[in-house]
């Protein structure tokens, strides 16, 4: 793989501002991202591919540590994970947080630490519990009455298990409804203000198998604004002196989780991480100090924000189509490898790379190649007036979300992950492939 030449990479313009940090751009229309040109990269891996920056997740970690430097950071192994990415984040010093036997068995057996591991879910699978317990996790947080009588079975004899428990405080939060978890009347944990949460936290004092060691808050995601999180500590705050109050417990943990805002294109809002972690503490020990408790040790749960913007998505355009005023620019990916702009309206803002246009713009909605009329990638976008068919187009900001929720959709395989740093690049996920699929496939 070509490494760009340091005379041709300069530092990105303000239209670059939510590519990785180490785009630069080179001759003849090109980009390079950790020194790699993605051209090329669409030339050897074809396409769509992913790529991620593995600078830019290292950094990220260390921006996390940096300003939570007395929190414990967990990375939210569902935004995206792989082999590589359990060691990045191991080697940066952040704990995991996973919501699957799948995701956990992945993580141990690349070597991460069980006992730096919490697993999550609203609704925990058999399978789920024994891989917990067999592997020894280091808290269970528990989303659910049924879940305390099975887990405490479950633990039987063999000792005892450090579990949380997943509070509701009733707050509104999120940039769409379908990512707003902090509310009541939804799936996810137990509420403050019909008593469930309470009556759990008694159902566990009384198992002896259970040790309950802090309260877990999860209110959203894309949230680009502090208040949210600190009405939530206050609430937490005052649910851990109840506690003290009633059962004469001081709970020494409290994770407030992630949903961390982050720009999928420029001039989007982000949420200032210094700012929060500053306003976080400050609220966390102003609200202890007011109930008498002493503070708990916090924990966050950051997975979009670490990986989000490090990772870039490139397709190769296969048709172009106008129709009345609306020009349509059809790519070889879509919603099986991006489902988000469906689920839930994500913006992007892709860009033509690998070659100079002196076309004007014009306004165009990059589509998909699956059998849905809302397989939209991006939605009136500007590209230049004269795209056309085997283009490249590059979709910054594509780190999180996209392969671990990628699909079989139309069986057209889901992309590879290439990692790039220091000019190199390695395949860290293979493309998914027809063979993939009939392997599967065991009926005659």
């Amino acid at each position: 793989m070509t490494t760009a030449a340091p005379s041709e990479v300069t530092a990105g313009a303000d239209d670059l501002c939510v590519w990785p940090a180490s785009t630069g751009r080179l001759p003849h229309g090109g980009l390079a991202v950790g020194g790699v040109s993605l051209t090329e990269i669409a030339d050897r891996f074809d396409t769509p591919v992913y790529v991620l920056d593995e600078g830019e997740v290292r950094a990220r970690c260390r921006v996390y540590r940096g300003a939570f430097s007395d929190a414990e950071v967990l990375y939210a192994a569902k935004a995206f994970l792989s082999r590589a990415m359990v060691r990045w984040v191991d080697e940066e010093g952040l704990g995991l947080d996973v919501c699957s036997a799948g995701e956990l068995e992945l993580a141990v057996t690349a070597g991460f630490p069980p006992d730096r591991i919490t697993l999550h879910g609203n609704a925990k699978s058999p399978h789920d519990i024994e891989a917990a317990l067999r592997l020894g996790v280091g808290r269970i947080v528990i989303d659910s009455p049924s879940e305390i009588a099975r887990l405490a079975a479950a633990v039987g004899t063999r000792g005892s298990q450090r579990v949380m428990v997943r509070v509701v405080p009733g707050i509104t939060a999120g940039g769409h409804e379908k990512i707003r978890t902090g509310t009541d009347g939804q799936k996810f944990g137990l509420a403050l203000t019909d008593g469930s949460a309470q009556h759990a936290i008694a159902r566990i004092l009384g198992q002896p198998r259970l040790e309950l060691v802090g309260l877990h808050c999860h209110i959203g995601s894309q949230i680009t604004e502090i208040k949210p999180y600190l009405a939530a500590v206050r609430r937490m705050v005052g649910l851990m002196a109840r506690i003290r109050d009633a059962h004469g417990v001081v709970l020494p943990e409290l994770d407030m989780g992630g949903g961390h805002g982050i720009a999928y294109r420029p001039g989007d809002p982000v949420l200032d991480l210094t700012a929060l972690a500053r306003r976080l503490r400050a609220g966390l020990i102003g609200s202890c100090a007011a109930a008498g408790l002493a503070v708990p040790r916090l924990a966050i749960e950051p997975g979009r924000a670490v990986v989000g913007p490090a990772g870039v998505a490139l397709y190769r355009v296969l048709a172009v189509k106008r129709t009345g005023e609306r020009v349509f620019v059809a790519v070889d990916g879509g919603m099986s490898d991006n489902p988000r702009p469906a689920l839930y309206g994500v913006r992007y803002a892709p860009r033509l790379i690998g070659r100079r246009s002196s076309a004007g713009p014009c306004v165009a909605t990059v589509v998909g190649r699956h059998c849905e009329a809302g397989d939209v990638l991006a939605a009136d976008v500007e590209l230049p007036g004269d795209v056309h068919p085997g283009d490249l187009l590059a979709v910054p900001v594509a780190g999180a979300y996209q392969l671990s929720m990628a699909s079989g959709y139309n069986m057209v395989g889901r992309p590879p992950v290439v990692a790039v740093d220091a000019g190199t690049a390695r395949l860290l996920v293979r493309r998914e492939t027809l063979a993939d699929f009939r392997s599967r496939d065991i009926g005659g």
